[in-house]
């Protein structure tokens, strides 16, 4: 049975550098909501040795949306659900670096392009996008992430090139519990890409969905995949369900059990950045800052793809409340 001194030990483990094992890990799932303050301090004991007391700020912008030929049982972008979301081609590169512009001034340090689809396949919208991260690096003082899909070894290399400092490909979630989020791709294809980002030298930053209806056990199986890639960044988004999907009915984990989720990633990685990303808001309500100690040192501010996320100065106001520091 867990308990609090097996914790503590877990997490020396973490801080003295030597990984946890799939066993340790599955432990620490099972505390309960006794024992998950507990988890949490320990949690933030490795954040605080690892990543001290600053909290990375990114923010978003949906540069191509909807109309996605993939099924991905989640989005509300895909062409096989029918949602409210706005239809429109890739931005012009005007618009894409003043949105740029309004993240900087909003106190992002990082900022994400994200495009629907499966991939960039037009080569003129693909250099539209290295012409910008350019323009954005050359001009602002952000770090340049992006999110365009499927990509091969040229494309990832066309891309470090223009400046692109990380590119977020998650891998949603466990191969087991795969066909049940989409069928249009497979598990391979995503590895891929995650393939080609590394080849070509650009940070990762990997992560998945939490709440889509995966067991404990097959989060356990993201959780060593993901160890296995070992990506410099975790994106944790939590299921927001939208109307329209065939994810719309999903029930929720409660925010506790969220909160865990980070936790335990913060045990199993130590040194990474942990960013809670889409759902936040809506999952975790009144307990968002909690998020930073159960272990996270990262967040998006700002709207998401779909979904409206809270003002930038009200997620500033929590992190400098908390006593900690921003970009």
């Amino acid at each position: 049975m867990l308990s609090v001194d097996y914790i503590n030990k877990a997490a020396d483990k973490a801080l003295a550098g030597k990984g946890l094992t799939l066993e340790e890990v599955k432990n620490l799932q099972t505390a309960s909501d006794g024992q998950i303050y507990s988890l949490f301090a320990a949690a933030y004991t490795i954040r605080k040795k690892f990543r001290g007391n600053k909290v990375e700020l990114c923010a978003i912008t949906n540069a191509r949306s909807g109309a996605c030929s993939e099924d991905c049982s989640f989005c509300a972008q895909s062409s096989f659900h029918k949602t409210k979301v706005p239809v429109y081609p890739l931005l012009e590169e005007n618009e894409i670096y003043a949105r740029a512009k309004r993240a900087q001034k909003a106190g992002a340090g990082y900022f994400c392009i994200v495009t629907s689809g499966k991939g960039v396949k037009d080569k003129k919208g693909f250099s539209k996008i290295c012409r910008v991260i350019s323009k954005i690096r050359s001009k602002l003082k952000l770090h340049v992430d992006a999110s365009l899909g499927e990509l091969d070894f040229t494309q990832c290399k066309a891309l470090k090139e223009a400046g692109l400092f990380r590119y977020n490909h998650n891998l949603e979630t466990a191969r087991s519990f795969y066909p049940a989020v989409c069928s249009t791709h497979n598990y391979a294809d995503r590895l891929k890409t995650i393939e080609n980002v590394k080849k070509a030298g650009i940070e990762l930053c990997c992560g998945g969905i939490f709440g889509m209806g995966e067991t404990r056990k097959q989060r356990l199986e993201l959780f060593f995949a993901l160890k296995d890639i070992s990506p410099e960044c975790i994106p944790v988004n939590f299921l927001n369900p939208i109307s329209g999907t065939r994810f719309e009915r999903k029930k929720p984990l409660t925010p506790l059990e969220f909160l865990k989720i980070v936790a335990i990633l913060r045990f199993i990685f130590p040194r990474q950045e942990i960013k809670v990303c889409g759902g936040r808001e809506a999952n975790l309500r009144s307990l968002q800052p909690f998020l930073f100690l159960a272990g996270s040192d990262s967040i998006i501010i700002g709207d998401y793809l779909t979904t409206k996320g809270n003002p930038p100065y009200q997620d500033l106001q929590m992190v400098r409340d908390l006593g900690l520091r921003t970009n």
